[in-house]
C-alpha cells in the first residue's frame, strides 16, 4: 500500500460511520453542481487569476478548507442527516442563478452557482451541523467577484479625501468630479486608483479575522467596520502623498512612488496597521474551541427539528430542480425580440443633421446590441447634441444593456466619468472628461415595453420578468450627449432636444421599429 492510499485510509477511518455516506453525497453534489455550472466557475477563475482585484480569492477555499478543520474536531460528534427545509436555500440560490442568466447580470449568476454550495451542504447535512460549520460555508461566499459596482463612489471619495488633505497641506489645487489640478499638472483618481481591490480584499480577511479571534458579535462587527474605514481613507491618504509628492520632485518621480507604494506592499502596511490597532481587543484564547457540539446538540430548534429526509429522494429532488433552472434558461435565452432590420435617426423639428465632429472622439459601448446609430444635431442657436441610440433584441451574457462598462462610458477610452450631472427626467445623468480637457454631459434612457427609465435596476429587472414569462421584449438605449463641462449648460441642452423629439418613449419606439 503506497503513501497516498494510506493517507486516504486514515482520513476515511478518522470519519464517524454517521458522517461518511453524508460526506460521499456531498462530495458528489458538489462535484456534480460545478461541472453543471463550469462557465461561471470558469468566468470567475479567470478572474480569480487575471484581475489583480481578485487575486486574493485564489486563498478563499484554502481558508474556508483551514476553517472547517479547526472545527472538525467538535464537527464529528454531531450527526448529519438530510433535511427538507434546506431546500428552501437550494431554491432561492437556484432562482438568483436563473434570474442572472435572463438579465445577463453575471454577479447574479456567480453569485447563485456559488450560494449553490453552502446550500447544498446545509439540506444533505441538516440544521444542527450548518450551524457547526456556518462560519466556513458563509466564507465560500467570498469566491464570487463583486466590487467593480463599487468604484465610481470609490473614485469619489478618493478624490474628495485627496482634495481635503492637498489643501489641508497648503497645496493650492481645484477639483472637479475626479480630477485635481494643481501647480504642477492635472490628477485623476482613476478607476485603477479606486481602492476597490484593497476594499474588497480587506473585507474578506477582516471577516476572516474577526471570526477566528473575536468571539463577540460587537467587537466582529465593529472590527470590520473599522477595517473598511481604514482602507478606504488609507487609499486617498495614498493618493494625495502621490500629489504632494509630484508638487517637489515632479511628475515623473511622483508616478513611480506611486506604482512602488500601489501594491500588495500598501496593502500589507494598512494590514499591519488595522492588527496592530485591534490586537488588544481580541478575545478568544488561543486553546478555545471555534465551535461547541454539546451546546449545539442542546440547542431547541423547534419547528426546524422537523423535516428529515432520506437522503437519495432529497438528492434526487436537488438534481431535478437544478436541471429544471438549467432548462428553463436554455429556453429563455434561445428567444429574442422582433427588431427592425434598418432603423435610422429621425428627423427632429428645429434640429438639422450634421457632421459627427467632436473635440474628442466619444463613441459609448454597446456590445451585443442590433442596431447601434450615431448622429450630432445643430439647432438655429449653434449649440449641438450627439445622440446614441442602441437597440438589442435580447439582454444574455453579452448583450448587457445595463452591464457595467457598457453605456456612454466606455473604459477602454480615454474618457473618465466625472460625477453626476444635473438631474434629467427618466434618465441617468452623468458628467464624463475625456484626457483632462474634452467635457460631455450624458444622459441615458432605457426603453422597454411601456416602460422608460435611467436605472439600470429597472431594465434588469424588466428583463427578469420577460425571461420568465418566456415573453422577450427589445430594448431601446438612448444617450443625449452635448460636448460642455458645465452641467447645467450639458441639461439645458439636453432639455430642449427632448421638447423638440416629443415624448422620448414614442419617439424611441418608432425608431426601434424602423419607422
Amino acid at each position: 500500500m503506497n503513501t497516498l492510499t494510506a493517507r486516504r485510509r486514515t482520513i476515511w477511518d478518522a470519519l464517524p460511520e454517521p458522517w461518511r455516506a453524508p460526506a460521499i453525497r456531498l462530495a458528489a453534489a458538489w462535484l456534480a453542481l460545478i461541472v453543471l455550472f463550469l462557465p461561471d466557475w470558469a468566468d470567475m477563475a479567470d478572474q480569480w487569476w487575471n484581475a489583480s482585484t481578485y487575486n486574493h480569492v485564489l486563498f478563499v477555499p484554502f481558508i474556508a478548507g483551514w476553517l472547517v478543520s479547526l472545527r472538525l474536531p467538535q464537527l464529528r460528534k454531531l450527526v448529519p442527516r438530510a433535511w427538507w427545509p434546506g431546500m428552501i436555500l437550494v431554491v432561492g440560490a437556484a432562482m438568483v442563478w436563473l434570474l442572472g442568466a435572463f438579465s445577463g447580470l453575471n454577479l447574479a449568476r456567480q453569485l447563485g452557482a456559488v450560494a449553490l454550495l453552502p446550500a447544498s451542504a446545509v439540506a444533505l447535512l441538516g440544521p444542527r451541523v450548518a450551524l457547526g460549520a456556518l462560519f466556513p460555508l458563509a466564507y465560500l461566499m467570498f469566491l464570487v467577484p463583486f466590487g467593480d459596482e463599487l468604484v465610481p463612489a470609490l473614485q469619489m471619495i478618493t478624490a474628495k479625501i485627496s482634495i481635503a488633505l492637498v489643501h489641508a497641506s497648503g497645496v493650492p489645487a481645484v477639483i472637479d468630479g475626479v480630477f485635481i489640478e494643481t501647480p504642477v499638472g492635472l490628477f485623476e483618481v482613476a478607476e485603477a486608483c479606486s481602492g476597490v481591490k484593497f476594499l474588497v480584499a480587506m473585507v474578506a480577511f477582516s471577516a476572516f479575522v474577526a471570526n477566528l479571534f473575536l468571539k463577540s458579535w460587537r467587537r466582529r462587527v465593529v472590527f470590520v467596520a473599522f477595517a473598511i474605514v481604514t482602507s478606504i481613507v488609507a487609499n486617498g491618504i495614498r493618493a494625495w502623498g502621490t500629489i504632494y509628492i509630484a508638487q517637489s520632485q515632479g511628475l515623473e518621480f511622483a508616478a513611480g512612488f506611486d506604482h512602488i507604494v500601489y501594491g500588495w506592499v500598501f496593502f500589507a502596511v494598512v494590514l499591519a496597521l488595522v492588527l496592530g490597532i485591534s490586537w488588544r481587543f481580541f478575545d478568544r484564547a488561543a486553546d478555545d474551541p471555534m465551535i461547541d457540539a454539546e451546546a449545539i446538540e442542546r440547542l431547541n430548534l423547534g419547528p426546524l427539528e422537523r423535516g428529515t429526509a432520506r437522503p437519495l429522494i432529497l438528492l434526487a429532488t436537488f438534481a431535478a430542480m437544478v436541471l429544471a433552472a438549467h432548462a428553463w434558461a436554455s429556453a429563455a435565452n434561445a428567444q429574442e425580440a422582433d427588431v427592425a432590420n434598418t432603423v435610422l435617426l429621425p428627423e427632429v423639428p428645429g434640429w438639422e443633421r450634421v457632421a459627427y465632429d467632436p473635440q474628442l472622439v466619444w463613441e459609448p459601448k454597446a456590445e451585443g446590441a442590433r442596431h447601434r446609430l450615431m448622429g450630432r444635431y445643430r439647432n438655429a442657436d449653434g449649440r449641438t447634441i450627439d445622440v446614441f441610440v442602441a437597440v438589442y433584441a435580447e439582454q444574455t451574457e453579452g448583450a448587457e444593456p445595463g452591464g457595467y462598462g457598457q453605456g456612454a462610458l466606455d473604459p477602454s477610452t480615454g474618457w473618465a466619468y466625472n460625477g453626476e450631472g444635473v438631474a434629467v427626467p427618466d434618465a441617468r445623468s452623468e458628467m464624463l472628461l475625456g484626457n483632462g480637457t474634452a467635457g460631455r454631459a450624458a444622459a441615458t434612457f432605457y426603453r422597454i415595453g411601456e416602460t422608460l427609465t435611467g436605472s439600470r435596476t429597472a431594465i434588469k429587472l424588466a428583463a427578469m420578468r420577460d425571461r420568465l414569462l418566456l415573453d422577450p421584449r427589445a430594448v431601446t438605449v438612448l444617450i443625449l450627449s452635448p460636448e460642455t463641462r458645465d452641467p447645467q449648460a450639458g441639461a439645458e441642452t439636453i432639455k430642449d432636444f427632448r421638447v423638440a423629439t416629443g415624448p422620448i418613449g414614442p419617439w424611441l419606439d418608432r425608431i426601434a421599429i424602423g419607422e
